[in-house]
């Protein structure tokens, strides 16, 4: 990565905790729909970064967000494994792009912005939904939590993408 590309990782991190911190972990609609925004950090890292690296600092940033919030390290479990898995989404959504290395998500078809981003999203709350109520006589609400809250998560990274993207001219 240039330098350039690590600060504004670096800005995009430190404000997107502050974000979830200080607004979002205080919304909390109907009792099980809560808006999460950080996992937009883990699908915008810059394909070309070292994915090591990306786990890593994934791993951080739930263990910030579990700090924060006192939930003993789901987000950091449910960061990760998105992190692990984002190559297989990334081929899954973008195809032949992705395999070519000429994919810019902020550019791509907004049709497969929208399957990475849903997938993506739903796969995180499973995890983090599944490991924070960890009943399995309680599948139904962590379903719907995962269901109600990643819609909700999703449409708000469209709408930041879509808010923060630099139009290529």
């Amino acid at each position: 990565m240039q330098n350039n590309a690590i600060v504004v990782n670096i800005v995009r991190f430190i404000t997107l905790v502050l974000v979830q911190v200080l607004i979002l972990n205080h919304i909390n609609l109907a009792g099980y729909i809560n808006p999460y925004l950080y996992p937009l950090f883990i699908l915008v890292f810059p394909l070309t970064g070292n994915k090591s690296l990306l786990i890593l600092i994934s791993f951080f940033l739930g263990l910030t967000i579990d700090m924060f919030g006192d939930s003993g390290g789901v987000h950091a479990a449910a960061c990760i494994f998105i992190a692990w898995i984002r190559p297989v989404a990334l081929k899954y959504s973008f195809g032949v792009s992705y395999q070519l290395n000429t994919l810019k998500i902020s550019t791509a078809p907004f049709t497969q912005q929208l399957i990475y981003i849903f997938a993506m999203v739903l796969l995180h709350h499973l995890m983090l939904f599944s490991m924070e109520i960890f009943n399995v006589n309680q599948i139904l609400l962590v379903l719907k939590s995962t269901l109600f809250s990643g819609i909700f998560s999703a449409i708000l990274m469209v709408f930041s993408i879509l808010l923060f993207s630099r139009k290529s001219s």
